[in-house]
């Protein structure tokens, strides 16, 4: 499993947390996320994400 960072405000997603705000289930893979999903904290698009290392 990876994390993504977002580019603008880094925001993590962590495809191995559970996001109970987000309603995203454990093990929820970054590429399965909506076409439409946008961060969280800034509303970035989705690619404008990049895995974190």
């Amino acid at each position: 499993m990876a994390r993504y960072g977002c580019m603008t405000c880094g925001w993590m997603f962590d495809e191995d947390a559970i996001d109970e705000e987000l309603n995203i289930e454990d093990g929820t893979l970054f590429k399965d996320l909506p076409a439409d999903f946008e961060c969280p904290e800034c509303g970035a698009e989705k690619d404008e994400f990049e895995i974190a290392e």
